[in-house]
């Protein structure tokens, strides 16, 4: 049995993932803290893997904290950059117990993760490329994790094929364009009644192609979430894996 502890357990996310643990043959849950629960209370003794839901202001802390606990760790909390991906990385490095794992998903939904694998693949041969990710108003960054991951993909991909820019022509911008990542632009909605959802547009003369996933409970995050605890508590994966395409066989 893999033993699981869960920070930010009262959230919306960390509530399921505590349910999804409770359910899960070959899982049981160690510990579920929330704000103002002492982290030291997770060891190795008493965890194999903690999984981390919380906020972004808070998340880099609390990662950088189990690290030096000497457990692992799977993170769903967005909010991550390059900086702060070099910061768990040299932590890492300095692990009081070799081997010690870090993962980082944008979006443990399956649909989602293929959609950006899709994205990749397709950036190559369009001319013009954009990003919508939409989300219910109680989020409380934009654009999502999963938008500007996507973005990075295809910016990678159109630079690899030698692309130059996307053309666009605007004059005058007001904010309208969205922000632009990597060469493209991302665009953000918050509408009650949504959950997660992501189109990704390509285009070219006279055809148009559209990648979409839709997440509508928060309950299709979990197969992802339950993978890469049993990834990481496997011991295959030491230092930092960003992306479940890394755990998927693609």
């Amino acid at each position: 049995m893999i033993k699981v502890s869960v920070v930010g357990a009262q959230g919306r996310m960390g509530s399921h993932v505590v349910d999804a643990v409770n359910a899960a043959p070959d899982a049981e849950l160690a510990l579920a803290l929330d704000a103002g629960d002492d982290l030291t209370a997770i060891t190795p003794e008493n965890t194999d893997v903690v999984v981390e839901f919380t906020v972004p202001s808070v998340t880099l802390d609390n990662v950088l904290a189990l690290i030096a606990q000497g457990v692992d760790v799977v993170v769903g909390t967005t909010g991550w950059t390059d900086d702060k991906l070099d910061q768990v990385r040299a932590a890492l490095a300095d692990a009081p117990r070799e081997g010690q794992s870090v993962f980082i998903a944008p979006n443990f939904a399956i649909s989602a993760v293929l959609a950006d694998y899709f994205a990749r693949l397709a950036a190559p041969y369009f001319e013009s490329a954009e990003v919508i990710e939409l989300h219910h108003p109680d989020k409380v960054d934009a654009p999502s994790g999963t938008a500007i991951h996507t973005a990075q993909g295809i910016g990678e991909a159109r630079a690899k094929a030698g692309l130059g820019a996307v053309p666009d022509n605007t004059q005058t911008d007001g904010g309208s364009r969205g922000q632009v990542v990597d060469g493209v632009h991302v665009h953000a909605v918050r509408l009650r009644g949504l959950n997660a959802h992501e189109e990704v547009l390509f285009g070219n003369a006279g055809e148009q192609l559209v990648i979409r996933a839709d997440s509508f409970d928060r309950g299709s995050f979990m197969p992802g979430v339950l993978l890469a605890a049993r990834k990481v508590a496997s011991g295959e994966f030491p230092g930092l894996t960003v992306g479940l395409d890394h755990f998927l066989d693609l």
